[in-house]
């Protein structure tokens, strides 16, 4: 359960923080909170699992990255921990995940997203992840964003 202070900080915080360059100290002043307990209340929630995390979700397009490719890969099952780690770490990778397969339509179990200004620039980050992969490379894919998707946090 979340008490009227914590509520009131989601409702402050749902759709991004503040474009300012000290964002909680903007909040505790809407609020009428410290910076302090404002960022404490926020760790507790994320620790409890209230909230799943704060982070930067950046409009790509905006910011000149016209391909956004979803690469998928067929590797196998018991490396999937390490490699996705791995893929995960470069840096021009936005997220890395585990999905299931869906055989015999859909082989791909590790996922990669990566952006480009450029469809060369996509398919050169694609080709990296293969070269790092390796002999894990059964097969791979990149499915390019035909248009963006809202993205939205929590709401109350």
């Amino acid at each position: 359960m979340i008490n009227d202070i914590d509520r009131s900080i989601i409702q402050a915080t749902q759709t991004g923080l503040p474009l300012t360059s000290r964002p909680y100290h903007t909040i505790a002043e809407q609020l009428n909170l410290t910076v302090d307990e404002v960022m404490e209340r926020l760790q507790k929630m994320l620790d409890e699992g209230i909230i799943r995390r704060i982070g930067v979700v950046p409009n790509h397009y905006a910011l000149g990255y016209r391909y956004n490719g979803m690469t998928v890969w067929d590797v196998p099952d018991e490396q999937i921990d390490y490699l996705g780690k791995t893929v995960g770490a470069l840096k021009f990778v936005s997220h890395c995940y585990h999905r299931p397969r869906h055989l015999p339509e859909w082989p791909y179990n590790l996922f990669a997203m990566v952006h480009g200004k450029t469809q060369t620039q996509v398919e050169q980050q694609s080709q990296q992840i293969a070269t790092l992969l390796g002999k894990y490379n059964r097969d791979h894919k990149i499915l390019y964003s035909t248009r963006i998707l809202k993205k939205t946090g929590l709401r109350i």
